[in-house]
């Protein structure tokens, strides 16, 4: 199986528009927002989806979480909100099968989602 696209992007074989990157996660704004405010915060590691993670991915994961709040509050979005969204398969609205936590705000999410 070839790179994924969130593998090309980290490796910067194709341009984003990146908010935030340090040796463990990459962010970068979506290409197709689904807010005002729409970043992907993703692992280098290549990890599918968050039902293949393994335990010993465990410090990485809690990496990305804190790391996407960071890149939250320093887009302005942490005095109104903001939602962090992890998608598992097909059904949940996976496209691309690299592990990848969205940021969503700027506007009032509706709950349920979906």
């Amino acid at each position: 199986m070839g790179k994924t696209l969130f593998e090309k992007i980290c490796e910067k074989e194709i341009p984003a528009d990146i908010v935030y990157e340090d040796d463990q996660v990459v962010a970068f704004r979506d290409i197709a927002p689904k807010a005002p405010t729409h970043v992907l915060v993703i692992p280098r590691k290549p990890i599918p989806r968050i039902n293949e993670a393994q335990l010993e991915d465990q410090a990485l994961l809690g990496h990305l979480i804190l790391k996407a709040a960071e890149v939250a509050r320093s887009l302005g979005l942490g005095d109104d909100g903001f939602r962090l969204v992890l998608n598992n398969g097909r059904d949940a609205g996976e496209t691309v099968p690299h592990l990848h936590c969205h940021i969503l705000g700027g506007r009032k999410m509706d709950w349920p989602p979906g």
